[in-house]
């Protein structure tokens, strides 16, 4: 079967495959372009996960598409709503019939020869092998593996009697009525499951080694529903989305700035919120921001605690039996249903190999460009958004660089654009080694390195990021363009016409 071909192929159907696509054949509606999804429905985190409260943990005025607006008074949205979300814009910017599902990507080789990537899949319901080329390839596959969660091995859990649950793999129809769970964890996904199970359950019990930093924060739009009774909808949704990106960045930054005072007012509203439960179980062993904060909207999460339908415990597991958990102090849990929320198995461009005329990438020897390119890989780019931030903030000026980028190349006729590190500006830091939760510290070995300085240092600074990819010259020097080989300029006089 011979290879479709398409000027731009985007890997990844998800929020920010489909927010890249629609400012791609938005502002460039002559390309074809082509959306690769390993799924069977689109969506991604969104349809993947169906854990019991599963929602966004930023704002959706700043979460969602700044195209695309988000009317809603409601500040977190559920993971079915941002599913409904995803679909609806696709549909509505012509992208849905573009999609190509059940993929399994495996290499993607570029030819220097050609100009061009060759993707190799299998097709997962045929079992066929499926070909596709094209000029521009841009991976917007996330960085987890959507097979399967980390789940580490505990002893004695194959005697354990109960049901052992990792919410990336959540059982349909699961009823845990009147079951005592226990979650382990105390990250994001931990601090949704505890109170959206609790009303049902006997008992939920979070189990963690370590605290995390929890804000309780309104989970309805007050100040939007006052202006919006004064003001068309598009100017509330543009005011909350500019309101709500200034107010996270500035307590990132006041926390990166001031610290300990951060540390202590963080612990002093958790405390207040939940009075009577012991502050050694509000206290982290890190400093705010080394992960991200966690958000109980309307304080749900501290709820369930005051309402004694979940409680916490901060202890460290020696092993589980046939009916729960032992713990290393001796303190026995009993459970009917464990939850492993033990976080992601971090997966870098959907576990496609990049090759280069058959030699494969050595990713974690290479710089991230901007963020968004991939030192001496041509033609290539990496939708990767923030930790410290809605991750589809940097998702959207990565989509409006590619599409300046594209036009820079069909204006002075090029076809090929590569980051080449002019000036050694390599160092042994990984693109997110400032970032520390268990699943990213795990994987820092497998991620690409950042340089000294920008355009090879990752800020995670929405607003130098965003003058470096909207503002700022696309030549920089950096990149090195060249124009059609004699292989394939015979073909048009189009830099991103097919080749021959």
């Amino acid at each position: 079967m011979s290879a479709e071909h398409y000027d731009i192929i985007i890997i990844g159907a998800g929020l920010s495959g489909i927010g890249t696509a629609c400012r791609i054949a938005r502002q460039h509606p002559g390309k074809t372009l082509a959306i690769l999804e390993r799924r069977d429905r689109m969506g991604g985190t969104w349809d993947l996960f169906r854990y019991p409260g599963i929602r966004s943990d930023s704002d959706m005025a700043s979460f969602g598409y700044n195209f695309k607006p988000w009317y809603s008074d409601t500040v977190l949205a559920k993971g079915p709503d941002i599913r409904k979300y995803v679909v609806d814009t696709a549909k509505e910017f012509g992208l849905y019939d573009k999609v190509k599902f059940g993929l399994r990507l495996d290499t993607a080789n570029w030819s220097g020869t050609d100009q061009q990537w060759t993707v190799s899949a299998l097709h997962e319901p045929s079992g066929e092998t499926r070909s596709f080329t094209c000029n521009f390839l841009v991976n917007c596959a996330g960085y987890y593996s959507f097979d399967h969660g980390y789940r580490p091995h505990f002893d004695g859990e194959d005697t354990f009697k109960g049901a052992i649950i990792h919410p990336q793999q959540w059982p349909e129809n699961l009823d845990y009525t009147g079951k005592k769970v226990v979650v382990i964890g105390s990250g994001a996904t931990a601090i949704t499951v505890v109170p959206a199970m609790a009303d049902k359950a006997a008992r939920v019990t979070m189990l963690q080694r370590s605290p995390s930093y929890i804000m309780a924060m309104p989970d309805t739009d007050k100040i939007s529903m006052l202006l919006g009774k004064l003001l068309p909808k598009r100017w509330v949704f543009l005011l909350a989305r500019k309101r709500n990106i200034l107010i996270q960045r500035g307590l990132y930054l006041a926390c990166q700035r001031w610290p300990e005072r951060a540390r202590k007012l963080l612990i002093a509203h958790m405390h207040k919120q939940a009075p009577n439960i012991d502050i050694r179980h509000f206290t982290p062993d890190y400093m705010p921001w080394d992960q991200r904060l966690c958000a109980a909207p309307d304080g749900d999460f501290f709820d369930s605690l005051n309402s004694g339908k979940a409680n916490i415990v901060t202890d460290h597991i020696e092993r589980f039996d046939e009916t729960g958990i032992v713990l290393k102090s001796g303190e026995h849990l009993d459970a009917d249903i464990i939850v492993t929320a033990t976080g992601l198995d971090v997966q870098l461009m959907g576990g496609l190999q990049l090759e280069l005329d058959g030699v494969p990438v050595p990713l974690t020897q290479k710089l991230s460009y901007k963020s968004i390119m991939i030192q001496d890989v041509p033609n290539y780019g990496w939708i990767f958004g923030y930790t410290n931030a809605p991750w589809t903030l940097k998702c959207d000026i990565g989509g409006q660089y590619l599409c300046r980028l594209f036009q820079h190349m069909d204006d002075h006729g090029f076809r090929v654009a590569t980051p080449v590190d002019h000036f050694d500006s390599w160092t042994d830091t990984g693109v997110l080694d400032n970032f520390a939760p268990g699943y990213i510290k795990r994987a820092i070995e497998r991620m690409p390195r950042q340089g000294k300085a920008p355009p090879w240092e990752v800020t995670m600074h929405y607003g130098k990021d965003k003058k470096m990819l909207v503002e700022d010259p696309v030549d920089d020097g950096i990149l090195a363009f060249q124009t059609a080989s004699k292989a394939s300029s015979s073909a048009d006089k189009d830099p991103w016409a097919a080749t021959a």
